[in-house]
């Protein structure tokens, strides 16, 4: 890995050699080949109908033997997540929503959605997206601001109470993070808490969005972040969302993202990469991989979204979703996996 102060340096490099993207954003040139097993949770038939619109933005985790699968159900009254459990990451079983809109000029008042938990003792955390803004009905696409939200439980199936008077962190005005500060993957580190979370900027003028992903800090779950003053790879990177692991063999960092790609002048979420690191506070755009797009995805025609990764005995569970028809769009969409071997091992040139 590089040292850090020759970081802008290599994505400057990056960025200038040639890309397969219309506008030239950095593409990750090696692969870390997924075996993709296909749809496990299609969109439709919840309780109260709540997916019948889509299923996407997964996020997995374990308690006890069993699994637990927040994802994003687009339904009648917007974008709210939803649960699904299972005993084998496969056969999925829907338990309708664990979180409602909040009221009138409340920041999740249009969608409360993509439910980060973290355990810390006998309390469960979710750190959650809200907005008060989307697209008109029935679609109700959440909108810019994208912000991060708390709620606690005592179970990992909730219920889950909203804490209003907690505010983890926002988006900055001018920065980085400008118009998105959305929760991500937590990993405990010495005496403090590192959240990699998404961040975006727009342009003004031109209304162009560049994101990437940066680290909040904090020593108190229940209490406020202090956010980095620069993200762990550039905004060109056009990565959204994270999902991390620790490959104990090689003592790596392997941080799974998707990738926003463009096409015909239109944006979308067209792979997941894996970036890897030694150290948690120190990341290079040189080291990354696609892990899973249409070449080795069975039935998605172009979309591949967001990523969550877990373990399942000697294989690492690669959940992402997708869209089986020849549209972009982010409605309909279905949440498959993908499978890696573990032992995880860094990529080398092909």
């Amino acid at each position: 890995m590089l040292p850090f102060r020759w970081f802008w340096l290599v994505a400057t490099l990056l960025a200038a050699a040639p890309s397969q993207y219309e506008d030239g954003r950095p593409e990750a040139r090696l692969r870390m080949e997924a075996s993709d097993q296909g749809v496990v949770l299609r969109h439709g038939g919840a309780p109260a109908d709540c997916d019948r619109y889509g299923a996407r933005d997964v996020w997995v985790y374990e308690s006890e033997g069993t699994w637990y699968m927040h994802y994003d159900a687009a339904g009648p009254t917007g974008w709210l997540t939803a649960l699904a459990t299972s005993r084998d990451l496969v056969n999925w079983r829907k338990q309708g929503t664990v979180l409602s809109l909040g009221g009138a000029g409340e920041d999740d008042s249009a969608s409360a959605s993509y439910g980060v938990t973290y355990r810390a003792g006998r309390t469960w955390h979710m750190f959650y997206l809200g907005t008060p803004n989307t697209s008109p009905p029935p679609a109700r696409i959440p909108s810019f601001p994208y912000m991060t939200l708390k709620a606690r439980a005592s179970s990992p199936a909730g219920p889950w109470v909203k804490q209003r008077g907690v505010i983890p962190f926002r988006p900055t005005p001018g920065s980085y993070n400008s118009v998105t500060a959305s929760p991500g993957f937590i990993v405990r580190s010495g005496d403090e808490y590192l959240q990699f979370y998404s961040a975006a900027t727009q342009d003004t003028n031109t209304r162009k969005v560049r994101r990437t992903i940066g680290i909040a800090r904090t020593k108190n779950l229940d209490g406020a972040w202090t956010v980095d003053a620069r993200p762990i790879v550039p905004l060109e990177e056009q990565i959204e969302n994270t999902s991390l692991y620790f490959e104990k063999s090689n003592r790596t960092w392997f941080l799974f993202t998707n990738h926003v790609g463009i096409a015909h002048g239109g944006e979308y979420t067209d792979a997941i990469w894996a970036y890897w690191s030694k150290d948690l506070n120190r990341w290079s755009p040189a080291n990354k991989a696609v892990v899973l797009d249409t070449r080795n995805c069975k039935w998605t025609k172009h979309v591949i979204g967001l990523p969550s990764v877990v373990r399942f005995e000697n294989r690492l569970a690669v959940f992402y979703d997708g869209l089986d028809k020849d549209s972009f769009s982010h409605m309909e969409r279905d949440i498959g996996v993908a499978w890696l071997p573990l032992p995880l091992e860094v990529p080398h040139s092909q």
